[in-house]
């Protein structure tokens, strides 16, 4: 493990263990469609792996994501954390789709690992009477190390809440 995974994991674990614990009480979206505050799924995508969403509330949530590339070295395994903020459309069955904006950061664990900002935007549909949410993003990224460049995610996913 290098220098840099010994200082970001530790940094990703506690960022994990934040999210799934800051369930709160607050009746979030995905409560009302007979589901909890916290959805684990997958997504499929740059890269494909593994989705956690905790609701905070009606507006925010935490997500992490746990995945590896197809594009790349299938070794690397990247996590990232984000915060959202979601603006609920009112359009298409109300309450059920929002698009979300946020912020966070990546790290990819490889042979030459990089972390990087994070700036998600999407859509997230909660699927009626069910504890289901699909979910589309592209995400521009701001590589900070060990060079600084650009580089993109996108996803396509479902999570189950309960």
């Amino acid at each position: 493990m290098t220098k840099l995974s010994k200082i970001f994991l530790p940094l990703f674990i506690v960022w994990g263990a934040a999210l799934v614990l800051s369930t709160t009480d607050v009746q979030a979206q995905a409560n009302s469609q007979n589901g909890g505050n916290l959805g684990v799924g997958i997504m499929l995508g740059e890269p494909t792996g593994i989705s956690i969403k905790s609701w905070n509330n009606q507006r925010s949530a935490f997500d992490l994501g746990i995945a590896w590339s197809f594009a790349g070295n299938n070794d690397d395994i990247y996590l990232h954390a984000d915060y959202l903020i979601h603006n609920w459309i009112d359009d298409v069955e109300p309450g059920n789709m929002a698009f979300y904006y946020g912020i966070g950061g990546r790290m990819v664990f490889s042979d030459d690992p990089t972390a990087g900002i994070r700036i998600p935007l999407g859509l997230n549909y909660l699927v009626k009477d069910a504890p289901l949410g699909l979910f589309v993003e592209v995400v521009p990224v701001l590589n900070l190390t060990p060079n600084t460049d650009f580089d993109g995610n996108g996803a396509l996913g479902i999570r189950y809440y309960f």
